[in-house]
C-alpha cells in the first residue's frame, strides 16, 4: 500500500498518514528503541531530527526508567505510567517487567489493577491494547477479528467484566484485566508479546455506577443473559478458533459464577481453554499446599481443609484438591472430596441444604450437621488448613486463628482473596494469633514480617505462577486441550521449585523475581503431558523439550 505524502486535511477534518518512515516506526510500540537506535539506523531509517542525538543501551533505559516509576505519587499513577510505556515502547516495556517482576507486578495486575478497572473508562488510552467486541455487533466478530493487527494469535485472555476480582460487575472496564494478565504471559512466562490477544465481551453491565457514568465507555444497557449470552459467545470461541486455529489457548477470565462453570463445561472438551478463576487459583493454591508438606509434615491426602467461600474459586480449588488426592491414593473423587468443606453465606454447605445449592456447591454437601459461622465450624470439624476464598476482609479473627492452631501444629491459612483490601487476615495477624505458627498465604502481596526475632516472608498465591507457564506450555506444543491433568502436573511443578531458605521463612512459593525459571519448569510438566496425551499438535515431538520451549520463549532485546 502506498502512504500519502501530503499531510493536509481534507474538508472534512480528516488527515492522511505521514510519509516519513521512521515517524511511523517510533510510533509503532514494537518496533520503537528511542534513544537506543544506532547512528546507522538514525541515518537508514529517517529518524534523524525525530530524537535527541545522545544514544543509550536498553539496560540503561531499563535504570532511567525504574527510576521514573519510583518518582510515581500513588499505586494508579504507577499503573498509568506502565500502561503508557506498552503503549509507546513496548521493548522496553517487557524489559522492565521481566528485570523488575516483583516490584512492577503490583502495578500490573493484583492489587492495583482492581482500581484501575473501577477507573478504566477514565483513564483509557486510545492506542488500542486489545479488541473491544460489542454485543450490538454479533452477526460480525470473524471480521472484526480480522482488524487486529497480528495474525498469528497463540493466546488470548478474554472477559465479560462481571465479575472483577472482588469488585463485581465492571462492564467494559474490566478489560484492565485481560490486558493485565497477558503482559504477564510475556514478562513471567516469555510468551511473545506479537501472539497475544486481550479480549472484551461487552454485554452490558447491571453496575448502575457504570450506566449512570457519563464517561463510562462501554455499552450503556443490561446485561445479556440466557440465550443471546451463550450465542455471542459461542460466536466469538468459533470465530477465534476458525481465524488463530485449533491450538489458540482461550483463557475464560473472571466471568460470574452463573456463567463461568457452565461456560467451561461447554467448552473444555472442543478447544483449547481453561478458566484461570477456576483452574489457575486451584492449581497456584494446590501448589501451596503441596509445597508446606516439609513445614507441617502433612501431605495433601491427610489434611483436613475448610473453605470460606464458595464460589468458582472455592469449587475450583476444592475440586482440584479432590483429584490430587485421587492420584496420590488411588480413591474415587467422591471419596476425596469427603476431607473437604465449604461454608457460603449461609453456613456450611451440607446435605441438609442439598436443594438449595448451586450446582458447583452439591459435591461438597457432605452428610453433617448445619453449622451457621465459621468459628462454630472450625470447633466442630477441626480442620488443619484454612482457605478463604469470601473477599470478606478479617473473617479470620482471633478466635478463629486461635482454634486452627489448637487443631494443627502448623496449621495452613491462606487469605487468597483479592485485592489486598479483601484479604481474610493479613499474615501479621496470623502468625501474631498462632504464635508464628501459621503457614499463611496470600492473593495480593504483603510485605515480610517479623515476629519474635524470626523473619517470616508470607507467600503470595499470585495465579502469575501458573498461567504464564500454561500459556507457555500451549504455545511451545500447540496444546489442543488443557485438562484437571495439566493442572495437577503444573501445581507439583510449581511446589518443587520452592527453596530451603524461603521455607526456613514459612513461605511456600518461590521468588517471584524467579518466576521466568518457574514458567519454563511449570511449562515442561505440562507440555510432557500433552505429548503423552496426545494432546500437541507441534509435531515431530522435540527430542529435547526443554530447549525447545527456551527456544519459543520471547527475550525483550533491541
Amino acid at each position: 500500500m502506498s502512504v500519502p505524502t501530503s499531510s493536509a486535511g481534507d474538508a472534512t477534518g480528516s488527515k492522511e498518514m505521514p510519509s516519513s518512515k521512521g515517524y511511523r516506526i517510533m510510533k509503532t510500540p514494537s518496533l520503537n528503541k528511542g534513544l537506543a537506535f544506532t547512528e546507522m539506523e538514525r541515518e537508514e531509517l529517517g529518524l534523524k531530527g525525530l530524537i535527541p542525538s545522545a544514544t543509550m543501551t536498553l539496560d540503561s533505559q531499563v535504570k532511567m526508567t525504574i527510576l521514573e516509576f519510583r518518582r510515581q505519587s500513588s499505586p494508579l499513577d504507577k499503573y498509568v505510567f506502565l500502561q503508557s510505556l506498552q503503549d509507546a515502547h513496548s521493548t522496553l516495556y517487557y524489559a522492565v517487567l521481566s528485570r523488575h517482576t516483583s516490584e512492577c507486578m503490583p502495578f500490573v495486575y493484583t492489587p492495583v489493577v482492581g482500581e484501575a478497572c473501577q477507573k478504566f473508562s477514565q483513564i483509557y488510552r486510545h492506542t488500542p491494547q486489545g479488541l473491544y467486541l460489542s454485543f450490538e455487533d454479533r452477526g460480525k466478530l470473524r471480521s472484526i477479528l480480522d482488524n487486529w493487527p497480528e495474525n498469528d494469535i497463540r493466546a488470548i485472555v478474554f472477559t465479560d467484566g462481571e465479575r472483577i476480582l472482588g469488585l463485581g460487575d465492571q462492564g467494559l472496564d474490566g478489560m484492565g484485566i485481560p490486558i493485565g494478565k497477558l503482559a504477564l504471559y510475556t514478562a513471567c512466562g516469555g510468551v511473545p508479546p506479537s501472539q497475544c490477544l486481550p479480549v472484551s465481551l461487552d454485554v452490558g453491565t447491571n453496575n448502575e455506577d457504570k450506566l449512570n457514568d457519563p464517561f463510562y465507555i462501554g455499552l450503556r444497557r443490561r446485561r445479556v443473559t440466557g440465550p443471546e449470552y451463550d450465542a455471542f459467545v459461542a460466536e466469538f470461541i468459533e470465530a477465534a478458533v476458525d481465524k488463530y486455529g485449533r491450538s489458540v489457548m482461550l483463557q475464560f477470565e473472571d466471568f460470574g459464577n452463573k456463567n463461568a462453570f457452565r461456560l467451561l463445561e461447554r467448552w473444555q472438551n472442543e478447544v483449547c481453554c481453561f478458566n484461570d478463576d477456576i483452574q489457575g487459583t486451584a492449581a497456584v493454591a494446590l501448589a501451596g499446599i503441596l509445597g508446606s508438606t516439609p513445614l507441617t509434615g502433612i501431605p495433601v491426602e491427610h489434611h483436613r481443609f475448610l473453605f470460606l467461600g464458595a464460589g468458582e474459586a472455592g469449587a475450583g480449588i476444592a475440586e482440584l484438591i479432590a483429584y490430587a488426592v485421587h492420584c496420590e491414593t488411588g480413591e474415587s473423587i467422591e471419596e476425596c472430596r469427603k476431607h473437604i468443606f465449604m461454608l457460603d453465606s449461609k453456613g456450611l454447605v451440607c446435605k441438609a441444604r442439598a436443594s438449595d445449592l448451586q450446582h458447583h456447591k452439591l459435591p461438597f454437601a457432605h452428610d453433617v450437621d448445619h453449622v451457621p459461622d465459621l468459628l462454630t465450624a472450625v470447633r466442630t470439624l477441626k480442620p488443619t488448613a484454612l482457605i478463604g476464598v469470601s473477599t470478606l476482609a478479617k473473617s479470620f479473627d482471633q478466635a478463629v486463628i486461635e482454634e486452627m492452631s489448637a487443631n494443627s501444629a502448623r496449621p495452613l491459612i491462606f487469605a487468597l482473596s483479592n485485592p489486598t483490601s479483601k484479604a481474610e487476615c493479613t499474615p501479621q495477624e496470623a502468625y501474631q494469633w498462632s504464635d508464628g505458627a501459621a503457614v499463611y498465604a496470600s492473593g495480593s502481596p504483603f510485605e515480610p514480617v517479623e515476629y519474635k526475632g524470626k523473619a517470616y516472608i508470607p507467600g503470595q498465591g499470585n495465579n502469575a505462577y501458573i498461567f504464564p507457564g500454561v500459556g507457555l506450555a500451549a504455545v511451545a506444543c500447540g496444546a489442543t486441550q488443557i485438562t484437571d491433568l495439566d493442572m495437577y502436573i503444573a501445581a507439583k511443578a510449581l511446589a518443587e521449585t520452592i527453596s530451603k531458605d524461603r521455607l526456613d521463612a514459612s513461605c511456600v512459593y518461590p521468588r517471584l523475581d524467579d518466576i521466568r525459571e518457574v514458567s519454563v519448569k511449570v511449562a515442561l510438566a505440562i507440555v510432557k503431558n500433552k505429548y503423552a496425551t496426545g494432546h500437541a499438535s507441534v509435531l515431530p515431538q522435540p527430542l529435547d523439550l526443554e530447549a525447545h520451549i527456551r527456544s519459543v520463549t520471547y527475550e525483550p532485546r533491541y
